[in-house]
């Protein structure tokens, strides 16, 4: 099974927050109820974007600068 991709536009939110926990800091910085949330495993950053109004493009460089940061 391939590894998981941050900007892999079916990865369920749930996932990517599991795999990069340091990510969590952006929803919540957002004010988005994502974080626990029990539609998370089946949203994703499309659906979350689309939801509060984001740009899609500018959220997903924040994920991955957030990604990237503790990286080691």
């Amino acid at each position: 099974m391939a590894r998981p991709r941050l900007d892999d536009p079916d990865l369920p939110l749930a996932d990517l927050m599991t795999r990069w926990p340091q990510t969590i800091p952006v929803f919540v910085r957002h004010k988005m109820l994502c974080v626990g949330c029990l539609i998370s495993p089946f949203h994703t950053v499309t659906d979350a974007c689309a939801e509060y109004h984001l740009d899609e493009e500018d959220f997903l460089a924040e994920l991955r600068q957030a990604a990237e940061r503790t990286r080691g």
